[in-house]
């Protein structure tokens, strides 16, 4: 089942488009990592799904029922969100913010331990937050998200301004979750942070969803540079520049984005020329490589 579908969902500010025709799938039960640059578009589809942003066209299901103005209300109470900045009064302790979210949502206060024992908390209550760290604000914005036990937790950039470790503890946190039958949906710019949480990536571009699978699924997306070693790379550099983009890196030829045909194609053309053909390879390609190629190209 899905947890969280789009149609065609468009957002303009004006002549801007923000969001073009998303076509969202988010499976229940997984962490789905969003990506995608600054500006992408991220922070304001999270905003429509949470029905803090009305769209321009299109539509939203979540658990299985349409957003609406209608229907929002009964929605909300099964989706804990935490959009941009931690919320909580800087003047206030962490037990004085839970207290608050607890009569605020009418919650017991059990569910409040709990969520803040999910996020280690329980020692830190009695500190004001203004004397928090980041990481631990970004902790007990989560606690309040997680005190109404929602079957959908949504981060918009989690790990923002947080070391190294504090990104680890966000990473161990929602592994977790999704272990205990939370689905999160978690944003983040940086395709590393959360590599080793999502199930599912989406990767957002200008707007658009360019890609939308699994891991393994992406690194099929995009096609690696074709490596041709030669003992002659110069005569394999003039009979291919015509034909095609190729390089000529430390004395190997480089041929971007070519298929199967194409690579079959050059290996005659060196052969026809006179430059024997010593090996042919496919470069390797980290999941960082092909985040950066899909979002700064455009392209599937």
């Amino acid at each position: 089942m899905d947890i969280v579908t789009t149609h065609d969902l468009h957002k303009r500010y004006g002549s801007r488009a923000v969001v073009d025709g998303l076509e969202l799938r988010v499976p229940e039960g997984c962490v789905y990592g969003f990506l995608g640059p600054n500006g992408s578009g991220k922070s304001t589809t999270m905003k429509m799904l949470l029905s803090l942003v009305r769209p321009t066209s299109g539509e939203v299901h979540v658990l299985g029922r349409p957003m609406t103005p209608s229907t929002r209300r009964g929605l909300l109470a099964h989706i804990g969100s935490l959009i941009e900045s931690p919320p909580g009064y800087g003047h206030l302790t962490g037990a004085e913010n839970m207290r608050i979210v607890r009569r605020s949502l009418g919650l017991r206060a059990d569910q409040v331990d709990r969520a803040v024992r999910t996020v280690r908390l329980q020692d830190q209550l009695g500190k004001r937050v203004r004397d928090y760290s980041l990481g631990m604000k970004q902790r007990l914005g989560i606690a309040m998200a997680l005190a109404r036990e929602p079957r959908l937790l949504i981060l918009d950039e989690p790990t923002n301004g947080l070391d190294p470790a504090g990104i680890e503890e966000i990473r161990a946190l929602l592994h977790h979750l999704a272990e205990d039958g939370v689905t999160v949906m978690v944003s983040s710019h940086l395709l590393g942070e959360i590599d080793k949480t999502a199930t599912v990536l989406g990767i957002l571009s200008s707007g658009r969803l360019i890609f939308q699978g699994t891991r393994d699924e992406l690194l099929a997306a995009s096609t690696p540079d074709v490596l041709i070693e030669t003992p002659d790379p110069q005569t394999g550099l003039e009979a291919l520049r015509h034909r095609m983009p190729v390089d000529l890196e430390d004395g190997v030829l480089r041929l971007p984005g070519v298929d199967a045909e194409g690579t079959a194609a050059a290996v005659a053309e060196l052969v026809g020329a006179g430059a024997p053909v010593y090996g042919v390879r496919r470069d390797e390609q980290s999941l960082e490589d092909v985040f950066m190629d899909l979002t700064s190209g455009g392209r599937l």
